[in-house]
């Protein structure tokens, strides 16, 4: 079998490399990588962590690229690099436009295409924009659908898909911080270093576009008011690239001596910062699944989230991005330690660090079973 795999974004590159460093190890597995670079400087950082071994970079990025802009030029570079390859199946991960652009690509070209962290739904098609998107059109060209969960499989279901193409594997990127954060001992960043961990630590990240604007500014507002208030905590702000998220950032937060704006960080300080975090306020999807591997509570600053699993179990909160609610649940995780530890204790519904493993495992059954369809080898 050969398997190319495309990512092009630091997400996309954390979930992929456990399965990359799988079917490496695999025998009579042929491995191809292809990173669009979509991002460029975050993407970077992860190959290097990881130790990445990368046959084709299409090096897309460029300053204010718009999403036609990144689709246009993968889909391009992609059909080069399968036409040239003739790979039996592409596996993608999760939800952005280089994951659409890829599928695309490999649907183009009769390509078996397995997806990575499928199934995720928000229910808005707005919201996250354009990932709700991305997700839903390469499910629809997907053969093998890898769930990160029982409720990912279930959504799946629902929109008619054929069960026996659908497997729940965990998601990756559990096995991932794993593997960092048992090696990370220290910062690697001089100004991570200033860092207090003998406070409590809170880990702040937003980016989402549906946020940008009046919801940051509430976000932002009240973790300001939290800054203020409780002199026993840092607040950590890795700052995305895109200026808008800056500008608001230094307008509410700059001044504050317990509050930490930072340039994003490597993945090796990120799995430290949570290693010793209390809590994390994010938008991000990948937090809502890793801190709690860690026993980290997440609040989950959207209106909606594509990974309600993390709220049933109690390992995250979905609070939203008015004012009040962002700083009334960071205040009761500050000051309430039955509600703390609730969420704390609570059991991670997103995996155990084996699903790189299954997920290759189901691959080598799939292209080597004496039962397995001939037109899946």
């Amino acid at each position: 079998m050969k398997a190319l795999v495309i990512f092009g974004t630091r997400p996309e590159g954390i979930k992929m490399a456990p399965i990359i460093k799988e079917l490496k190890k695999a025998d009579g597995v042929e491995l191809v990588t292809c990173i669009t670079s979509q991002h460029r400087e975050l993407l970077d950082s992860v190959i290097k962590v990881f130790d990445l071994e990368i046959d084709y970079d299409l090096n897309i990025f460029e300053k204010g690229q718009t999403l036609t802009d990144i689709t246009v030029r993968s889909l391009k570079g992609l059909e080069e690099v399968i036409k040239k390859e003739e790979p039996d199946v592409v596996l993608v991960q999760g939800d952005t436009t280089t994951v659409f652009a890829g599928a695309l690509e490999a649907f183009y070209n009769g390509v078996k295409i397995g997806h990575v962290e499928a199934g995720l739904r928000s229910g808005n098609i707005l919201s996250p924009f354009p990932e709700e998107a991305n997700r839903k059109l390469t499910g629809i060209m997907t053969d093998f659908h890898f769930c990160p969960t029982q409720r990912a499989k279930e959504n799946l279901i629902k929109e008619g898909y054929d069960e026996k193409k659908l497997y729940i594997t965990g998601n990756t990127v559990i096995d991932a911080l794993l593997m960092t954060a048992d090696k990370v001992d220290s910062f690697t960043r001089d100004d991570l270093k200033k860092i207090d961990l003998n406070k409590r630590l809170i880990l702040l990240t937003s980016h989402r576009r549906e946020n940008q604007g009046e919801p940051m500014e509430n976000i932002f507002g009240a973790v300001r008011k939290i800054a203020d208030e409780f002199n026993d905590v840092n607040i950590v702000f890795p700052m995305h690239p895109n200026p808008r998220v800056r500008e608001l950032a230094k307008k509410h937060l700059d001044g504050a001596d317990n509050v930490i704006l930072t340039e994003p960080v490597e993945y090796e300080d990120m799995a430290y910062i949570l290693k010793h975090a209390y809590m994390v306020v994010t938008d991000s999807g990948g937090l809502q699944e890793e801190a709690p591997a860690l026993g980290v509570p997440v609040l989950v600053i959207r209106r909606e989230t594509e990974r309600p699993e993390g709220i049933e179990y109690g390992t995250a909160k979905l609070v939203g991005t008015e004012f009040d609610s962002v700083y009334n649940n960071m205040k009761t995780l500050l000051t309430d330690k039955d509600e703390y530890t609730k969420m704390h204790k609570a059991i991670n519904p997103y995996g155990d660090g084996n699903s790189a493993k299954m997920i290759k495992d189901i691959f080598c059954l799939l292209y080597t079973s004496d039962a397995a369809d001939d037109s899946l080898r």
